[in-house]
Protein backbone atom coordinates (compact mmCIF):
# COMPACT_ATOMS: atom_id res chain seq x y z
CA UNK A 1 0.00 0.00 0.00
CA UNK A 2 1.38 3.27 -0.93
CA UNK A 3 0.85 6.37 1.63
CA UNK A 4 0.71 9.73 0.11
CA UNK A 5 1.27 12.69 2.43
CA UNK A 6 -0.17 15.61 3.40
CA UNK A 7 0.61 18.11 -0.06
CA UNK A 8 0.35 21.67 0.76
CA UNK A 9 0.34 24.29 -2.11
CA UNK A 10 -2.65 25.06 -4.66
CA UNK A 11 -4.46 22.52 -6.12
CA UNK A 12 -2.33 22.62 -9.64
CA UNK A 13 1.00 22.16 -7.14
CA UNK A 14 -0.90 19.14 -5.47
CA UNK A 15 -2.30 17.72 -9.01
CA UNK A 16 1.59 18.16 -10.52
CA UNK A 17 3.01 16.37 -7.17
CA UNK A 18 0.25 13.31 -7.36
CA UNK A 19 0.95 12.85 -10.94
CA UNK A 20 4.64 12.70 -10.46
CA UNK A 21 4.75 10.18 -8.09
CA UNK A 22 2.15 7.71 -9.45
CA UNK A 23 4.78 8.00 -12.47
CA UNK A 24 7.95 7.03 -10.17
CA UNK A 25 5.73 4.37 -8.79
CA UNK A 26 4.64 2.93 -12.12
CA UNK A 27 7.66 2.87 -13.73
CA UNK A 28 9.29 1.16 -10.22
CA UNK A 29 7.02 -1.70 -10.31
CA UNK A 30 7.90 -3.08 -13.78
CA UNK A 31 11.21 -2.57 -13.20
CA UNK A 32 10.98 -4.83 -10.35
CA UNK A 33 9.35 -7.75 -11.78
CA UNK A 34 11.71 -7.61 -15.07
CA UNK A 35 14.25 -7.65 -12.36
CA UNK A 36 12.93 -10.83 -10.24
CA UNK A 37 12.28 -12.33 -14.15
CA UNK A 38 15.58 -11.72 -15.14
CA UNK A 39 17.02 -13.39 -11.35
CA UNK A 40 14.70 -16.31 -12.45
CA UNK A 41 15.63 -16.76 -16.12
CA UNK A 42 19.65 -16.34 -15.02
CA UNK A 43 18.90 -19.31 -12.37
CA UNK A 44 17.21 -21.63 -14.55
CA UNK A 45 19.67 -21.14 -17.41
CA UNK A 46 22.47 -23.40 -16.04
CA UNK A 47 19.73 -26.19 -16.08
CA UNK A 48 19.28 -26.22 -19.29
CA UNK A 49 20.77 -28.78 -21.96
CA UNK A 50 21.54 -28.96 -25.69
CA UNK A 51 21.22 -32.34 -27.55
CA UNK A 52 22.85 -33.27 -30.90
CA UNK A 53 22.69 -36.64 -32.45
CA UNK A 54 20.94 -38.38 -35.00
CA UNK A 55 19.85 -36.09 -38.04
CA UNK A 56 18.73 -36.08 -41.64
CA UNK A 57 16.96 -39.72 -41.40
CA UNK A 58 13.64 -38.27 -44.15
CA UNK A 59 14.81 -34.75 -43.59
CA UNK A 60 14.34 -34.51 -39.38
CA UNK A 61 16.06 -32.19 -37.46
CA UNK A 62 19.83 -33.38 -35.48
CA UNK A 63 18.85 -31.03 -32.16
CA UNK A 64 16.64 -31.07 -29.06
CA UNK A 65 16.94 -29.94 -25.18
CA UNK A 66 17.25 -31.79 -22.07
CA UNK A 67 17.73 -30.67 -18.93
CA UNK A 68 19.75 -31.67 -15.70
CA UNK A 69 17.74 -33.36 -13.09
CA UNK A 70 20.54 -34.65 -10.66
CA UNK A 71 24.17 -32.87 -9.84
CA UNK A 72 25.96 -35.97 -11.12
CA UNK A 73 24.58 -35.31 -14.43
CA UNK A 74 21.85 -36.89 -15.52
CA UNK A 75 19.23 -35.30 -17.83
CA UNK A 76 15.49 -35.52 -18.54
CA UNK A 77 14.80 -35.20 -22.57
CA UNK A 78 12.30 -36.25 -25.36
CA UNK A 79 12.97 -40.10 -26.46
CA UNK A 80 13.49 -39.47 -30.20
CA UNK A 81 15.36 -40.39 -33.39
CA UNK A 82 17.95 -38.17 -32.29
CA UNK A 83 19.02 -40.43 -29.68
CA UNK A 84 19.72 -42.79 -32.28
CA UNK A 85 23.39 -41.44 -33.27
CA UNK A 86 26.54 -43.30 -31.96
CA UNK A 87 27.86 -40.47 -29.92
CA UNK A 88 24.99 -38.24 -28.42
CA UNK A 89 26.81 -34.81 -27.74
CA UNK A 90 25.06 -32.23 -25.09
CA UNK A 91 26.17 -29.00 -24.74
CA UNK A 92 25.90 -27.42 -21.46
CA UNK A 93 24.96 -23.68 -20.64
CA UNK A 94 28.68 -22.68 -19.66
CA UNK A 95 29.62 -23.98 -23.72
CA UNK A 96 31.11 -27.25 -22.33
CA UNK A 97 30.50 -30.31 -24.23
CA UNK A 98 29.86 -34.27 -23.24
CA UNK A 99 29.16 -37.16 -24.91
CA UNK A 100 26.43 -38.69 -23.36
CA UNK A 101 24.93 -42.04 -22.63
CA UNK A 102 21.42 -43.19 -23.18
CA UNK A 103 20.44 -44.79 -19.69
CA UNK A 104 16.86 -45.64 -21.15
CA UNK A 105 13.90 -44.75 -22.56
CA UNK A 106 10.50 -45.16 -22.13
CA UNK A 107 8.49 -44.17 -25.95
CA UNK A 108 4.97 -44.97 -23.79
CA UNK A 109 5.88 -41.76 -21.85
CA UNK A 110 7.79 -40.09 -24.47
CA UNK A 111 10.57 -39.55 -22.46
CA UNK A 112 14.92 -40.29 -22.23
CA UNK A 113 17.29 -40.09 -19.50
CA UNK A 114 21.09 -39.55 -20.43
CA UNK A 115 23.90 -39.31 -18.52
CA UNK A 116 27.50 -37.16 -18.82
CA UNK A 117 30.36 -37.71 -16.82
CA UNK A 118 30.36 -34.13 -14.52
CA UNK A 119 29.89 -33.31 -11.13
CA UNK A 120 28.26 -30.74 -8.90
CA UNK A 121 26.00 -29.20 -11.51
CA UNK A 122 23.02 -27.43 -11.32
CA UNK A 123 19.89 -29.30 -11.68
CA UNK A 124 16.15 -29.35 -10.60
CA UNK A 125 14.92 -31.25 -8.33
CA UNK A 126 12.65 -33.37 -9.47
CA UNK A 127 10.68 -34.04 -5.64
CA UNK A 128 10.49 -30.62 -5.47
CA UNK A 129 8.60 -29.93 -8.72
CA UNK A 130 5.49 -27.75 -8.79
CA UNK A 131 1.83 -28.13 -9.68
CA UNK A 132 0.59 -25.31 -12.70
CA UNK A 133 -3.32 -24.95 -12.74
CA UNK A 134 -5.28 -22.79 -15.09
CA UNK A 135 -4.04 -19.42 -15.36
CA UNK A 136 0.05 -20.47 -14.17
CA UNK A 137 2.07 -18.09 -15.51
CA UNK A 138 4.63 -20.34 -17.39
CA UNK A 139 8.32 -20.01 -18.74
CA UNK A 140 9.11 -22.37 -21.31
CA UNK A 141 13.22 -23.18 -22.04
CA UNK A 142 14.59 -24.82 -24.60
CA UNK A 143 16.76 -24.76 -27.74
CA UNK A 144 14.17 -24.32 -30.63
CA UNK A 145 15.52 -24.17 -34.20
CA UNK A 146 18.52 -25.04 -32.65
CA UNK A 147 19.74 -21.45 -32.51
CA UNK A 148 22.04 -22.07 -29.49
CA UNK A 149 25.56 -23.99 -29.98
CA UNK A 150 27.83 -23.03 -27.35
CA UNK A 151 27.51 -21.07 -24.39
CA UNK A 152 24.78 -19.10 -26.17
CA UNK A 153 21.59 -18.99 -23.55
CA UNK A 154 18.49 -20.98 -24.57
CA UNK A 155 15.80 -19.50 -25.85
CA UNK A 156 12.56 -18.64 -23.52
CA UNK A 157 8.92 -17.65 -24.43
CA UNK A 158 6.43 -16.67 -21.89
CA UNK A 159 2.84 -18.04 -21.42
CA UNK A 160 0.37 -19.32 -19.24
CA UNK A 161 -1.21 -22.80 -18.68
CA UNK A 162 -4.98 -22.75 -20.29
CA UNK A 163 -6.00 -25.82 -19.59
CA UNK A 164 -4.64 -29.08 -17.55
CA UNK A 165 -6.51 -32.23 -19.53
CA UNK A 166 -5.59 -35.62 -20.49
CA UNK A 167 -4.25 -36.21 -24.01
CA UNK A 168 -6.69 -38.62 -25.42
CA UNK A 169 -10.01 -36.90 -23.64
CA UNK A 170 -10.69 -33.80 -24.96
CA UNK A 171 -7.62 -33.79 -26.60
CA UNK A 172 -8.03 -37.02 -28.39
CA UNK A 173 -7.70 -35.49 -32.09
CA UNK A 174 -3.92 -35.16 -31.12
CA UNK A 175 -2.67 -38.42 -31.78
CA UNK A 176 0.42 -39.55 -29.83
CA UNK A 177 1.76 -42.09 -27.36
CA UNK A 178 1.46 -40.73 -24.60
CA UNK A 179 -2.50 -40.24 -23.20
CA UNK A 180 -1.83 -38.98 -19.68
CA UNK A 181 -2.29 -35.31 -18.16
CA UNK A 182 -0.78 -32.34 -19.79
CA UNK A 183 -0.64 -28.69 -19.59
CA UNK A 184 -1.78 -26.49 -22.90
CA UNK A 185 0.47 -24.04 -22.96
CA UNK A 186 -0.44 -20.68 -24.53
CA UNK A 187 3.09 -20.30 -26.11
CA UNK A 188 4.65 -21.75 -28.69
CA UNK A 189 6.89 -24.55 -27.84
CA UNK A 190 5.88 -26.63 -30.72
CA UNK A 191 8.76 -25.55 -33.05
CA UNK A 192 11.61 -28.25 -33.82
CA UNK A 193 14.61 -28.77 -31.73
CA UNK A 194 12.00 -27.61 -28.33
CA UNK A 195 10.85 -30.83 -27.14
CA UNK A 196 12.30 -32.11 -24.46
CA UNK A 197 12.73 -28.78 -23.04
CA UNK A 198 11.85 -27.04 -19.31
CA UNK A 199 8.47 -25.70 -18.21
CA UNK A 200 8.76 -23.75 -15.19
CA UNK A 201 6.61 -21.26 -13.08
CA UNK A 202 7.71 -18.02 -12.72
CA UNK A 203 9.88 -18.50 -9.90
CA UNK A 204 12.45 -21.34 -11.91
CA UNK A 205 10.73 -24.30 -10.32
CA UNK A 206 9.71 -27.46 -12.56
CA UNK A 207 6.60 -28.15 -14.16
CA UNK A 208 6.72 -30.39 -16.74
CA UNK A 209 9.29 -31.80 -19.72
CA UNK A 210 7.91 -30.08 -23.25
CA UNK A 211 6.16 -32.29 -25.60
CA UNK A 212 7.34 -33.13 -29.18
CA UNK A 213 5.18 -31.37 -32.43
CA UNK A 214 2.13 -32.75 -32.41
CA UNK A 215 -0.91 -31.30 -35.02
CA UNK A 216 -4.58 -31.91 -34.97
CA UNK A 217 -5.56 -34.46 -37.17
CA UNK A 218 -9.26 -32.92 -37.84
CA UNK A 219 -7.67 -29.07 -38.16
CA UNK A 220 -5.00 -29.09 -38.97
CA UNK A 221 -3.49 -26.88 -35.41
CA UNK A 222 -0.73 -27.43 -33.49
CA UNK A 223 -0.78 -28.34 -29.88
CA UNK A 224 1.77 -26.87 -27.60
CA UNK A 225 1.84 -28.68 -24.70
CA UNK A 226 3.98 -30.09 -21.76
CA UNK A 227 3.89 -33.37 -19.87
CA UNK A 228 3.78 -32.61 -15.56
CA UNK A 229 7.05 -33.83 -14.21
CA UNK A 230 4.25 -35.75 -11.36
CA UNK A 231 3.75 -38.08 -14.31
CA UNK A 232 7.14 -38.99 -14.73
CA UNK A 233 8.83 -39.51 -11.76
CA UNK A 234 8.45 -43.26 -11.42
CA UNK A 235 9.73 -44.19 -14.63
CA UNK A 236 12.60 -41.77 -14.22
CA UNK A 237 13.74 -43.43 -11.02
CA UNK A 238 13.00 -46.67 -12.95
CA UNK A 239 15.49 -45.75 -15.79
CA UNK A 240 17.72 -44.37 -13.67
CA UNK A 241 18.12 -47.40 -11.57
CA UNK A 242 19.12 -49.30 -14.69
CA UNK A 243 15.22 -51.05 -15.07
CA UNK A 244 15.30 -49.82 -18.26
CA UNK A 245 18.42 -50.27 -20.58
CA UNK A 246 18.96 -50.11 -24.16
CA UNK A 247 20.57 -53.59 -26.00
CA UNK A 248 24.51 -52.76 -26.16
CA UNK A 249 26.58 -55.14 -27.79
CA UNK A 250 28.22 -56.14 -24.36
CA UNK A 251 25.05 -57.73 -23.74
CA UNK A 252 25.44 -60.08 -27.26
CA UNK A 253 28.21 -62.42 -26.16
CA UNK A 254 27.75 -65.98 -26.92
CA UNK A 255 25.39 -66.67 -29.70
CA UNK A 256 23.00 -69.88 -30.47
CA UNK A 257 23.30 -72.47 -33.30
CA UNK A 258 19.78 -71.99 -34.10
CA UNK A 259 18.75 -68.50 -33.00
CA UNK A 260 15.37 -66.96 -34.19
CA UNK A 261 15.40 -64.87 -37.65
CA UNK A 262 13.67 -62.42 -39.38
CA UNK A 263 13.61 -64.67 -42.24
CA UNK A 264 11.76 -67.27 -39.88
CA UNK A 265 9.25 -64.82 -38.81
CA UNK A 266 8.82 -63.49 -42.31
CA UNK A 267 10.31 -59.79 -41.34
CA UNK A 268 12.80 -57.39 -44.11
CA UNK A 269 13.43 -54.49 -42.20
CA UNK A 270 14.85 -51.74 -44.38
CA UNK A 271 18.00 -51.56 -46.00
CA UNK A 272 21.03 -51.24 -42.97
CA UNK A 273 23.18 -48.45 -44.45
CA UNK A 274 24.01 -46.52 -41.46
CA UNK A 275 25.88 -47.74 -38.60
CA UNK A 276 22.08 -47.34 -36.52
CA UNK A 277 19.48 -47.45 -38.94
CA UNK A 278 16.42 -47.46 -37.34
CA UNK A 279 14.40 -50.93 -37.21
CA UNK A 280 11.56 -49.87 -39.22
CA UNK A 281 9.96 -52.75 -41.03
CA UNK A 282 10.10 -52.56 -45.32
CA UNK A 283 7.61 -55.95 -46.15
CA UNK A 284 5.97 -58.84 -44.42
CA UNK A 285 6.08 -62.39 -46.19
CA UNK A 286 2.93 -63.49 -47.07
CA UNK A 287 1.84 -66.19 -44.76
CA UNK A 288 4.58 -65.68 -42.31
CA UNK A 289 4.32 -65.30 -38.37
CA UNK A 290 4.62 -62.17 -38.87
CA UNK A 291 1.52 -61.10 -41.48
CA UNK A 292 -0.77 -63.93 -38.88
CA UNK A 293 0.22 -61.56 -35.88
CA UNK A 294 -0.92 -58.02 -37.83
CA UNK A 295 2.90 -56.89 -38.56
CA UNK A 296 2.88 -54.36 -41.48
CA UNK A 297 5.19 -52.39 -43.37
CA UNK A 298 6.37 -49.16 -42.08
CA UNK A 299 5.88 -50.48 -38.59
CA UNK A 300 8.77 -49.43 -36.24
CA UNK A 301 10.08 -51.98 -33.98
CA UNK A 302 10.96 -50.28 -30.77
CA UNK A 303 10.86 -52.95 -27.93
CA UNK A 304 11.90 -56.66 -27.60
CA UNK A 305 10.14 -58.35 -24.75
CA UNK A 306 11.43 -55.67 -22.18
CA UNK A 307 14.44 -54.67 -24.08
CA UNK A 308 14.60 -51.44 -26.07
CA UNK A 309 15.62 -51.41 -29.56
CA UNK A 310 17.60 -48.59 -31.31
CA UNK A 311 19.03 -50.16 -34.67
CA UNK A 312 18.43 -52.71 -36.99
CA UNK A 313 21.91 -54.34 -35.68
CA UNK A 314 20.82 -54.29 -32.19
CA UNK A 315 17.54 -56.39 -33.70
CA UNK A 316 19.74 -58.74 -35.42
CA UNK A 317 22.12 -58.95 -32.50
CA UNK A 318 19.35 -59.59 -30.00
CA UNK A 319 17.40 -62.16 -32.05
CA UNK A 320 21.23 -64.43 -32.28
CA UNK A 321 20.71 -64.98 -28.77
CA UNK A 322 16.79 -65.96 -28.93
CA UNK A 323 16.24 -69.66 -29.16
CA UNK A 324 14.38 -70.45 -32.85
CA UNK A 325 10.95 -71.69 -30.93
CA UNK A 326 11.23 -68.89 -28.36
CA UNK A 327 8.20 -66.56 -28.35
CA UNK A 328 8.30 -62.87 -28.19
CA UNK A 329 6.51 -59.63 -27.65
CA UNK A 330 7.34 -56.76 -30.07
CA UNK A 331 6.22 -53.61 -29.64
CA UNK A 332 5.91 -51.40 -32.90
CA UNK A 333 5.24 -47.48 -33.69
CA UNK A 334 2.81 -47.25 -36.35
CA UNK A 335 1.95 -43.88 -36.75
CA UNK A 336 1.72 -42.38 -33.32
CA UNK A 337 0.31 -45.28 -31.89
CA UNK A 338 1.99 -47.81 -29.17
CA UNK A 339 1.02 -51.92 -30.55
CA UNK A 340 2.47 -54.76 -28.53
CA UNK A 341 2.55 -57.64 -31.39
CA UNK A 342 4.06 -61.76 -29.86
CA UNK A 343 5.62 -63.67 -32.41
CA UNK A 344 6.46 -66.81 -32.97
CA UNK A 345 8.09 -68.59 -35.39
CA UNK A 346 6.57 -71.13 -37.46
CA UNK A 347 7.73 -74.94 -36.71
CA UNK A 348 10.22 -76.56 -39.43
CA UNK A 349 7.98 -78.49 -41.81
CA UNK A 350 8.61 -82.15 -41.29
CA UNK A 351 8.61 -85.54 -43.12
Amino acid sequence: MIRIPFMAGSLPVRLTWLCTLLTCVCVAAPAMAESKLTKTIGEVQPKIVKIYGAGGFRGLESYQSGFLISPDGHILTSYSYVLDADQVTCTLNDGRRFQAKVLGADPRTEIAVLKIEAKELPYFDLKQAAQGVEGTRTLAFSNLYGVAFGDEAASVLHGVISARSKLDARLGAYKSTYSGPVYVVDAMTNNPGAAGGALTNMRGQILGILGKELRNARNNTWLNYAVPISELTDIIEKIKSGKAVPVSASDLVGRLDRPLTLQSLGIVLVPNTLERTPPFVDAVRAGSPAAAAGLKPDDLIVFVDDRLIHSVNALKELLERTESDAQIRVTVMRGNELIEIPLEAAAPATN
